[in-house]
Parts: structure tokens; C-alpha cells; sequence
């Protein structure tokens, strides 16, 4: 890992990190989408027997598994859960938007009112980790934007049985159906449904490039969250930030994956060469050392601009997916702040906090998709139809607007439409 001087036009080199090559992968897993939509569970069984290594007969987990899974997870984790879970309850509550109805011209009422999508499924990954808290990020917020049914997909282990805490985190987060399915056959089963399964109308949750190629694929047959590469932290931070803890931060993130991105923008050399150091010293004894090694010589980053300005300019640009900032006050910044996933505020606020605990959501954008999207909400789960009412003081406040610009567009039948209330 390189420290660089920021020079403005290298921005374009600078922003770039890793995102899923898609195209590499996507013939066969547009083969294996094929095959589970002409053949069903039987290609279900095929590709987990192939891929998992596990011969599965009945896919939808039991209820008895699911009360055996809760004898399994230790008291500590089960605790772990539940304050978790509570505090994303609070979280995703307070996003509710309101339904409303107002006057906006004389005899012209308008509005907007709330409803669920009817069912949504969670793919919950078991690939280099096992991701509970993955179940409790996007099975709460569909359940409190009133979704009717919630299912959920997770790869099972080779004897055909499924993380215990994967299980008992998607039953506490309130899923109506989990499945023993992982990769994409499980989206596949998800968006266009087996015998067993059936199909749903929105498919969230993180996973590997060929998980990633196949919720690409059947969007428009369904809807997805969003495309999501590798992991990604910026730290924005001044001289007097602790350089441990931007050390562990970016070692937090790389552990992910050789393909996670961490980088620190400061404007001061001194911090920059002490981070430096500190994270040569720790990777030697890391758990992940040789995963965080990889993703930090690949795609680590410690740049060194001109002031904290010019740090947030080069934040903007990136649009990461976690950003923090360790500053003397932080909230200064944030209103310059056009671009992230999600925001952490001071050097007490680690990104583990938004992983596991705070409320917020760890389902978000990355590769610089925070320009446009945001991260996994109880919003995500929500349709906001229109209304309009109009009296007959409406039609004569509209007939100005709507008959002249229907008949310039050739659209006579809407113009006549129109003029009929008014004549009435």
C-alpha cells in the first residue's frame, strides 16, 4: 500500500477500486436461471448437490429445525441477536414515511398514499462467513413496511442443515419461509419459483459475483435492491485522529475480501505515515492476515490532500459505502457530505456499530453507486401511489393546462375526455 499525494487530475484513477467483472460470469449463470426455470426443484437439487455438496430432498427448513437452531446458538449470541434485532426495530420504524392528501390549487387535491410490496425474498450469504445479522438488516425492514410474506435463502452445509444462527436470527426477524438454497439457483427459485417455492416481487441481500450476475439478470422480472461489489471504507481524518484506531477501521474492512477497498484521505503526512506503520505491525498477527494483506496491497489507499475540503471533494467523488469521519468536529463536515452509504461520525463510532448494532442498515451501495442509491430501508419495501380529486372548480383551474398540451401532443381523446366533465 502506497501513500499518495491527492492531485486533482488524477481523481479519475484515484476513485476506482474493485467491482464485480459481471460479464465474465454471465453465460453460465444465465445456464444454471435456464435450467431451474424449465426443471424446478429438480435443478434445485442438482446444482446444491454440485456446488454445496449436499443432498438435499425437502428445502424449506422445518419448524423443528428452527427450535433446534435456538438450543444450539449460545445465550452470548442470542443476546447479541436480540439487542440487535431491537435496535433495528427502532431504526427502521422511524423511517415510515406518512401517507397525505392536500389542497394544491383551487378544487385540486392531491396526494400519496403507503403500501407493502406482497412478498420479498432475503438472500442471506454462507460463503467465506456466515451472516446473521445479514437476516436481521433485511428481513426487519420488509416486516415493518407490512410485507405479507417474507421469505429467506441460505446455503446449507454439506449434511443438508443450515447455520444455526442464520436460523434463528431470519425466525426472530419475522421470515414466514427459510429455504436451503444458496447461489444463484436460490435466485432463480426466488424470482421465477419451483414447485416448492413460490416466486416473489423483490429479491435484497448481499452475495458473491455470481450471485450478484444473477439478481442482475432477473431484474425486470422482479425487482432487486441494488448491484453490490466488494466491501469499501474512506476515512476522512485531521493531525489529530488516533492513527490506531483508522488502522483497525481499514483492517476491519479488508478482511472481507482480497477485493475490499480501504482508504484514508488527510491532510496530514505525519497521520498518514504513523497509519502506515501501525498497519504493517498488525497485519502480522491478524486473524485474516493474509485476506486483509491482499485487499490492502490491492486496493488500500492513504492519500494526502490539501486540507479537509479537499478531502471531502475527493469523498464526494468516491462515494463510498461506509464513510468516516474522525475530525475535531466532525459535524461540521456533514453538510458538505453529498455521497455515502453510511455515515460515521467521530473516532468513537467504528463501522462495526452500523454492521451490528446502532440501527441503521449494512445492506448499501458500493462502487460509487452512493451517487445514486441509497442503502436497504423500510422504504425499500414500500410503493407510494398517487391520488388526485377534482370538484368542478378543479376542471376549470386544470382546463387551461391539460386541454392545451394534450392537443399539441396529438392526444385528442384526452383532451375530449376533459372537455366532457366540463360541459357536463
Amino acid at each position: 500500500m502506497k501513500i499518495i499525494k491527492f492531485e486533482a487530475h488524477q481523481i479519475r484513477r484515484l476513485v476506482k477500486r474493485s467491482s464485480p467483472n459481471i460479464e465474465e460470469v454471465i453465460q453460465p449463470v444465465k445456464t444454471i436461471i435456464e435450467d431451474v426455470q424449465r426443471n424446478g426443484d429438480e435443478a434445485l437439487r442438482k446444482f446444491t448437490k454440485k456446488f454445496d455438496g449436499a443432498d438435499i430432498r425437502e428445502f424449506k427448513v422445518t419448524r423443528k429445525e428452527i427450535e433446534e437452531s435456538y438450543e444450539k446458538v449460545d445465550d452470548k449470541l442470542k443476546n447479541a441477536l436480540n439487542m440487535a434485532a431491537a435496535n433495528i426495530r427502532k431504526f427502521h420504524r422511524l423511517q415510515l414515511p406518512s401517507q397525505w392528501l392536500r389542497e394544491i390549487n383551487k378544487g385540486i387535491i392531491a396526494g400519496q398514499i403507503i403500501r407493502p410490496i406482497e412478498s420479498v425474498g432475503c438472500y442471506i450469504p454462507g460463503g467465506r462467513a456466515v451472516y446473521p445479522s445479514t437476516a436481521l438488516m433485511t428481513i426487519i425492514p420488509a416486516k415493518i413496511a407490512g410485507v405479507k410474506r417474507i421469505i429467506c435463502c441460505t446455503p446449507p452445509r454439506k449434511d443438508g442443515s443450515v447455520n444455526e444462527a442464520i436460523l434463528a436470527a431470519a425466525d426472530m426477524a419475522g421470515a414466514d419461509e427459510i429455504y436451503k438454497i444458496g447461489g444463484v439457483q436460490a435466485i432463480a427459485a426466488m424470482a421465477y419459483g419451483t414447485k416448492t417455492i413460490n416466486p416473489v416481487d423483490k429479491i435484497v441481500g448481499p452475495g458473491n459475483i455470481f450471485v450478484t450476475a444473477a439478481k442482475k439478470l432477473v431484474y425486470g422480472d422482479v425487482d432487486i435492491d441494488f448491484i453490490a461489489g466488494p466491501s469499501e471504507v474512506l476515512i476522512i481524518a485531521d493531525e489529530n485522529a488516533n492513527p490506531e484506531y483508522i488502522a483497525l477501521e481499514m483492517i476491519a474492512q479488508a478482511e472481507h475480501d482480497p477485493e475490499a477497498a480501504s482508504v484514508l484521505v488527510t491532510p496530514s503526512r505525519g497521520l498518514g505515515e504513523k497509519v502506515y506503520r501501525i498497519l504493517e505491525e498488525k497485519i502480522r498477527y491478524a486473524k485474516r492476515g493474509k485476506i486483509i494483506k491482499e485487499s490492502l496491497k490491492n486496493h488500500g489507499k492513504i492519500i494526502i490532500v490539501k486540507d479537509l475540503m479537499e478531502a471531502v471533494h475527493f469523498s464526494n467523488e468516491y462515494a463510498p459505502e461506509h464513510l468516516i469521519i474522525m475530525t475535531d468536529e466532525p459535524e461540521n463536515l456533514l453538510d458538505e457530505i453529498e455521497n455515502a452509504g453510511s455515515i460515521f461520525l467521530g473516532e468513537l463510532t467504528p463501522v462495526s456499530a452500523g454492521d451490528y448494532g446502532s440501527g441503521t442498515n449494512h445492506v448499501l451501495p458500493t462502487s460509487g453507486f452512493a451517487r445514486v442509491y441509497s442503502g436497504l430501508s423500510t422504504e425499500s419495501f414500500l410503493k407510494k401511489p398517487t391520488i388526485q380529486i377534482l370538484s368542478e372548480d378543479g376542471l376549470k383551474t386544470l382546463k387551461d393546462a391539460v386541454i392545451p398540451l394534450a392537443e399539441h401532443e396529438g392526444l385528442y381523446a384526452h383532451a375530449e375526455s376533459f372537455k366532457k366533465r366540463l360541459a357536463r
